[in-house]
């Protein structure tokens, strides 16, 4: 140990005597080794770290599965099987997901809040750490409204009161006493700000509305194939009881944290591996520093061996060098992954989960650590490897630059280029897709125009399920009012009424099975609805939107044929529809369903039938990487804004955001003081929705770039280094006749040479390791020709300009001076 730390101090004091050689060498390691480490800390943030609950890996979410392998919800009745014939869950609840404004704390507030089965706390094993959890009474039908609240609520709305029986929380309706505070960090569903009984108000033996998500604890000794199988006996039995009244065929069980992570995980870990290449690039390009060092340093290694320094000793001196480099460049590294986890936050998409768990810990830094001791072996024991060949004999009788080092040098350094150039086209392929891929996305037509819109969210005071005809006619009242302000403000050129918002909402709009009547007579209720529903020839699937008369014309969608909503269709008028031209194709390929009688009230409770009045264009409701949805729309004054809606004002203006924000403002204040509204524009939803494509293809090409340029400087190196090593050579060539064009030659083809070798390794490797990015992929292949081609092109000019530099250099070189150069 005392030798290599006196080692480590000679190691320091010769690194001293070299600052550009050093200042080269830490600088490439803080770069690869600091962006590892800060993608590290996402990594083990989202996919490693362990859920906050006792014994995470027993909690699971649930599934129904259809024939086709396709996940549904739970279907209520479903859900009450698989609860009471399970053998293998501690605990299996039910939850759903809401958006409401609430009232009842210091504020009117719009929250995500969600009803949860009993048995909900027990499966996640927490519970309220002030107040109490609901009790048997509260959770029963027509029991006492009870809720719980988060602790961020509890302190932001009421005060964070140790009272809580003062408190009692209106919304949709209802009034629900306070009962319990969550504890601090306690997050799920994420962004839910309260929990209420499920058992409150009655459901049926439903077996096809699958709106309740299924969360469990598994028994100690089970395992989650156990509990699949489980589960899928019981959903065949149910399948086999109830036949076409029930479209499960099986069970789906995964465990939470997998759950939580979906999609996101293959995005992680493409920039784990992108970071990974980045890394290995760096040290690629340190390592060919190494080369060159110590070919330049091999007479004062001669002397060493040849006054008794063994080989050993020499590996013990390369090891402390190569440790002190990846050490500085280590710490280095670690400050700049510490700035980067404190910038990360403003490009994270809002929805990755878990993201407030991002920070330089204690696993962070020991795999940080763990990368600086990798990295130093590894370039100490090649800088010593590459030491430990060379000829000290002929390192002491040769002249100090006249040696040029063996071929096998040379052709090492030449496998460092290749190497390099082949990881870094990896990185620019995949960068390249990601990037042809983004701009197919933002190119795709949504179906109407985005521009100049903005966007009003709020929730209806009251809703038709829940206090019926009268209440609905004075709620579409209230909105008309609304509307009919707006369209005063000044600028406001159109403004409309919606249930959802396209494209930015996601998959926001409720979905289901319609009845084409065709002459039938309506069902007389949900459970003939059902049953009418199983003849497929009569029965569509389409998303289900309310909207005003106005709307189409302030997104921009046209009008196909028919008409639109109008003043005469009211709660007594017979209910109409408008329907989008690809539900038209697609349900009525060889007739106008203009006319035609459809029944789409199990989303909204309402079995009124449904007269189709007018075709409206496509929207990608859904999303831009989504086909088309098929809709129905139907009118807000007739169907009410229920549960499956989520109301949005957009209107379009010119006018500057922030003047009609203020006046808006002021409208909402005055009708509907208790109705808290979010304003935002739609390029602003559209960024958010966008968020998650965009943090990914922004690292990805960062990571390029870098990749890019160290390879750009790692290649000149090389080249800068051969050139001088081979002066003489070169004035001896020029002394015989070659022309400085021949040097050039000379020396430009070796770089295209190594370039095309690397370039050809790296397609090799990119047309494997792209067809991993297919899922993240739209509009473009794994393979895209273009993109291989593109990337292969600048790689190469950038390889011929990085040797052509000290090209130059060399074809300029005066043979006399050559000639005596030592």
């Amino acid at each position: 140990m005392e030798t290599f730390l006196r080692e480590l101090r000679y190691g320091v004091r010769a690194l001293t005597r070299s600052p550009g050689f050093s200042a080269i060498a830490v600088l490439t390691l803080a770069l690869g080794i600091g962006a590892s480490t800060s993608i590290f800390s996402v990594v083990d943030a989202v996919l490693l770290r362990a859920l906050p609950y006792p014994n995470p890996q027993k909690i699971v979410r649930v599934w129904e599965q259809s024939p086709n392998r396709h996940r549904m919800n739970l279907a209520p009745a479903n859900f009450d099987d698989f609860r009471t014939q399970n053998n293998t869950f501690a605990a299996l609840a039910a939850y759903d997901y809401r958006l409401s404004s609430v009232s009842g704390g210091s504020e009117p507030v719009r929250i995500n809040w969600t009803q949860v089965s009993s048995g909900f706390f027990s499966a996640l094993g927490v519970e309220p750490f002030r107040g109490r959890a609901f009790a048997p009474e509260e959770q029963r039908i027509h029991g006492a409204p009870s809720a719980i609240v988060s602790y961020s609520y509890w302190r932001r709305y009421l005060g964070g009161a140790t009272d809580l029986s003062k408190f009692q929380l209106r919304m949709e309706g209802a009034v629900y006493a306070v009962v319990g505070v969550m504890p601090e960090g306690f997050d799920f569903p994420s962004g839910v700000s309260a929990w209420i009984p499920r058992e409150l108000t009655p459901e049926g033996a439903n077996r096809t509305g699958h709106n309740w998500r299924g969360v469990g604890r598994l028994r100690d000794g089970i395992t989650v194939a156990q509990a699949r199988a489980n589960l899928g006996a019981i959903a065949r039995r149910i399948k086999d009881q109830y036949g076409k009244d029930a479209d499960l065929n099986d069970a789906a069980v995964v465990t939470l944290a997998d759950a939580m992570v979906g999609d996101v995980r293959t995005a992680l870990l493409t920039l784990l591996a992108a970071v990974g290449l980045l890394l290995l690039v760096a040290c690629a390009n340190v390592a060919g520093l190494l080369l060159a060092r110590t070919s330049a340093r091999r007479k004062e290694l001669a002397v060493r061996a040849a006054l008794g320094a063994g080989r050993g000793r020499l590996i013990q001196q390369f090891l402390a060098e190569s440790f002190s480099l990846s050490m500085a460049g280590g710490v280095l590294g670690i400050l700049i992954a510490a700035w980067a986890v404190r910038v990360l936050p403003a490009i994270l998409p809002a929805n990755l989960p878990r993201q407030q768990g991002i920070a330089v810990n204690t696993p962070v830094l020991l795999f940080a650590l763990v990368a600086i001791v990798a990295v130093a072996v590894s370039l100490g024991l090649f800088a010593a490897w590459r030491a430990s060949t060379a000829d000290f004999q002929e390192a002491l009788t040769a002249g100090s630059r006249s040696y040029t080092g063996t071929g096998a040098s040379q052709r090492l350094r030449g496998f460092l280029v290749i190497g390099e150039i082949a990881s870094t086209l990896v990185i620019l392929i995949g960068a390249g897709l990601l990037g042809r891929s983004f701009v197919r996305l933002i190119s795709t037509n949504p179906g109407f125009n985005p521009q100049n819109l903005i966007v009003m969210e709020f929730s209806p005071p009251t809703l038709q399920w829940q206090v019926g005809q009268s209440a609905l006619v004075r709620q579409a009242h209230l909105m008309e009012n609304i509307l009919t302000r707006l369209r005063t403000i000044p600028g406001a050129e159109s403004v409309g009424l919606a249930g959802a918002l396209p494209v930015a909402a996601g998959d926001n709009l409720a979905d289901g099975d319609f009845l084409i009547l065709d002459g039938q007579r309506p069902p007389a209720n949900i459970q003939e609805f059902v049953r009418m529903s199983h003849n497929r020839s009569q029965a569509g699937h389409a998303e289900y939107c309310v909207a005003g008369e106005a709307y189409f014309r302030t997104i921009g969608t046209p009008l196909i044929r028919g008409r639109m909503f109008g003043e005469q269709d009211d709660w007594n008028s017979p209910h109409v529809a408008v329907i989008s031209e690809s539900l038209a194709r697609r349900r009525w390929p060889n007739r106008d369903p203009i006319g035609q009688m459809i029944e789409f009230g199990n989303m909204d409770g309402n079995l009124k039938p449904l007269t189709i009045v007018g075709i409206v264009g496509d929207v990608r409701a859904s999303g831009l990487d989504a086909p088309p949805s098929p809709i129905i729309y139907v009118d807000y004054r007739q169907r009410g804004m229920n549960p499956n809606s989520s109301p949005t004002i957009l209107m379009r203006t010119a006018a500057p955001t922030g003047e009609i924000v203020s006046a808006a403002r002021s409208v909402f204040h005055d009708l509907a003081p208790d109705v808290p509204v979010k304003f935002s524009t739609f390029a602003d939803e559209m960024g958010s929705w966008l968020a998650d494509r965009r943090f990914l293809l922004l690292l990805v090409v960062l990571f390029a770039a870098a990749a890019l340029a160290l390879a750009a400087v790692g290649i000149y190196g090389v080249f800068a280094f051969s050139v001088t090593r081979r002066t003489q050579e070169i004035g001896i060539r020029m002394a015989l006749g070659a022309q400085r064009s021949d040097v050039l030659r000379m020396v430009v083809g070796e770089g295209a040479r190594l370039a095309l070798l690397g370039v050809a390794i790296g397609i090799a490797a990119s047309f494997v390791i792209t067809r991993l990015l297919s899922s993240l992929l739209f509009g473009v292949s794994a393979t895209d020709s273009i993109t291989f081609a593109g990337v292969a092109v600048l790689l190469s000019v950038v390889a011929l300009l990085a040797s052509y530099v000290p090209a130059r250099r060399a074809m300029r070189l005066d043979p006399n001076s050559a000639l005596r150069y030592e």
